[in-house]
């Protein structure tokens, strides 16, 4: 019962305030989408605490059917299971701090706040529906309303051209990616005969063998579905290649950034490996693969958000890369430290984008750390909770990123393959550009000397209680959640705790190779940790002109990481351009030319024709007699030729 309000609620909230919110005004609207959240926020964790020490089995909570056509039957149905049940009970608490985070933060909007409210509490319970679906059916309705959220959240300042064109951009770049993956979920109903989980897990290994014919080369059935389901999960997660939408999604409001980033949608993706477990743990080709980007993508946005200057994007890149810890996990098997990293993630990740919302709202929309610094002593509250989250993101313990994170770096070197060894080094490396990237927006913005125009110092100020008090509950998160998680999610006991929700192959024993790790792997994420926040201290504390001298020196260098490796402008070289040019011959020669061109010439014909026939209308009955006349005889000439 807990379970099912808890996914529920916010839909409630939602149609009370997006239905109902102009007539019943915008602190009614907003009241209701807040008391649904908090219902979910309170009925989300009890199930889970249910689930992980009450006890309670694994059930299925069915709701109805939803689709009957022949042999394609989808039932509305809830999974209660471990994996389920913790994403509910993020998602939920989270998502609740955020709504009540924008009462402050969207205070100042002049467009009515219940469509805001609306959007937020209907993007929460798609991605509820998605954690929750007992089928893929069901997972994909959930997929695809986080995409169509994020469209109208990453757009709600419609009146700026640069969001509409980055809401634009998030939904193009998630359709190419949903491609693949709605093609995947066809593979498996025609493999299958089902989209159900229960059908489909245990019927994998007996289908191990299967293999698709195309173009005159055989494919491993199970591979070719697993590459597929991954290619989807690349866009929703944003990984390389499909990453280029994530940075532009910062146009939308912060709270909409601390959503999209911490709570759902990008997370959709890692969900989606630890659920598909059963499947993928017969892929190994298809899982060398997630682990080559996940670490590939951990490295490659570290290097990035090293230069941005603009506070978001530096942890959207933060964002993309941790995202990439959590593939390359869920690449080598240990999909429980992924799930383990992205939850802890989510309240380290949330605090740091609430509190650079905290720090824009100060500095009157503000948002280049260039012109920022010496805030500490004006918003105080502000820079201790973003010290917090800085901590926990850079890895250094007891703060919960250094849990997931050092698990995940360990469990690439516990993996014991090639690939495995590639995402070890990789993520070691992203591990100290994480700790630099972080603390260097620390130091730009909080210590040193203040670059900030006289006018904004004069009227930066401290965030009202209703913004401080969720960047409070996050810190306590942020702090405490992975010490204690760490023991149910992949201690010794792991096994009992996620009670098949997660699968590990016969082989797969990364997980308990957790702790036969040599102890410099252990040591080696903190010392690099330690290592780049003293090098964003002598860089912009001790030496701050060694920075600029630097991007002088490797100017070539600097210039290709500060326009993101060129990849927008890579893609529309190769895409964009080419597909405008078509567009523009099929325009000219296809619809005007042709298209439109033959039928209007046969009317330009008919109308020429009609218009030298006129001439014949003289109304003269000599003229009409001798053209009766010329008549006959043709005919008449026509009849002798026939004989």
């Amino acid at each position: 019962m807990l379970f099912s309000i808890a996914v529920f609620a916010p839909l409630a909230g939602a149609l009370v305030s997006g239905l109902l919110g102009k007539s019943i005004g915008d602190k009614a609207a907003m009241g209701a989408s807040i008391l649904g959240m908090v219902i979910a926020a309170i009925c989300g964790p009890l199930a889970f605490f249910q689930m992980s020490v009450g006890g309670a089995d694994p059930s299925v909570i069915d709701l109805g059917t939803w689709i009957e056509s022949g042999r394609f039957h989808v039932q509305w149905a809830l999974r209660y299971d471990t994996l389920s049940a913790a994403m509910v009970g993020m998602v939920s608490f989270v998502a609740m701090l955020i709504h009540v985070y924008s009462v402050g933060y969207m205070g100042h909007d002049a467009r009515p706040r219940y469509r805001f409210f609306a959007y937020l509490s209907l993007f929460t319970f798609a991605m509820l529906m998605l954690v929750t679906a007992d089928n893929l059916a069901q997972l994909f309705f959930g997929w695809e309303g986080v995409g169509l959220c994020s469209y109208l959240l990453i757009g709600y300042w419609y009146d700026r051209p640069s969001a509409c064109a980055a809401a634009i951009k998030a939904f193009v770049v998630n359709r190419v990616a949903d491609l693949p993956f709605a093609v995947g979920l066809a593979l498996i109903f025609f493999k299958f005969g089902s989209i159900e989980f229960a059908v489909i897990f245990p019927a994998v290994a007996q289908h191990g063998a299967d293999t698709y014919a195309l173009f005159g080369t055989t494919y491993s059935a199970i591979e070719t579905i697993g590459f597929l389901l991954f290619i989807g999960a690349m866009g929703k997660s944003a990984q390389l290649g499909f990453h280029v939408w994530l940075p532009d999604a910062m146009e939308g409001p912060t709270p909409v950034s601390a959503l999209i980033h911490a709570a759902t949608m990008v997370t959709a993706g890692v969900f989606l490996m630890a659920r598909m477990s059963p499947l993928m743990e017969y892929a190994p080709y298809a899982l060398g693969f997630v682990t080559f980007v996940g670490a590939s993508t951990a490295l490659f946005a570290a290097t990035i958000g090293c230069c941005q200057n603009d506070i978001k994007r530096v942890i959207a890149y933060s964002t993309c890369s941790q995202l990439g810890y959590m593939f390359a996990a869920a690449g080598v098997g240990a999909y429980q430290a992924s799930v383990f990293h992205l939850i802890t993630h989510a309240f380290f990740k949330a605090l740091l984008f609430l509190s650079a919302g905290s720090v824009i709202h100060a500095m009157s929309d503000e948002q280049d750390m260039r012109k920022m610094g010496g805030l500490a002593k004006i918003i105080p509250v502000t820079c201790t909770v973003m010290w917090i989250g800085n901590l926990a993101l850079a890895g250094i313990p007891p703060l919960a990123g250094s849990y997931s994170k050092d698990a995940i770096i360990s469990a690439t070197y516990a993996s014991g393959t090639a690939v495995g060894m590639y995402a070890f080094i990789c993520t070691l490396l992203a591990a100290f550009l994480t700790a630099f990237y972080s603390w260097r927006l620390l130091f730009m913005t909080f210590h040193g000397k203040s670059r900030a125009d006289h006018h904004t110092l004069e009227h930066a100020h401290e965030s009202p209680w209703v913004m401080l008090a969720p960047l409070v509950a996050l810190a306590f998160g942020a702090v405490f959640a992975g010490w204690a998680l760490n023991a149910w999610f992949i201690g010794a006991d792991w096994h009992h705790f996620w009670n098949g929700a997660i699968f590990n192959g016969p082989h797969n024993e990364v997980i308990e190779n957790l702790e036969h790790v040599p102890s410099w792997v252990e040591g080696a994420p903190l010392i690099l940790g330690l290592l780049g926040i003293a090098l964003a201290y002598l860089m912009y504390i001790r030496n701050p002109l060694l920075p600029v001298r630097l991007a002088q020196q490797f100017g070539g260098i600097y210039r290709f990481v500060l326009n993101k490796w060129y990849f927008d402008e890579l893609y529309d070289a190769i895409f964009v351009q080419p597909l405008i040019r078509l567009a523009r011959v099929l325009w000219q020669v296809g619809d005007a030319t042709i298209i439109d061109g033959v039928p209007n010439g046969l009317a330009e014909l008919t109308s020429d024709g009609s218009r030298q026939l006129v001439k014949f209308q003289t109304g003269s009955l000599a003229v009409y007699a001798f053209v009766m006349l010329i008549g006959v005889v043709v005919l008449v000439g026509i009849f002798m030729l026939s004989r």
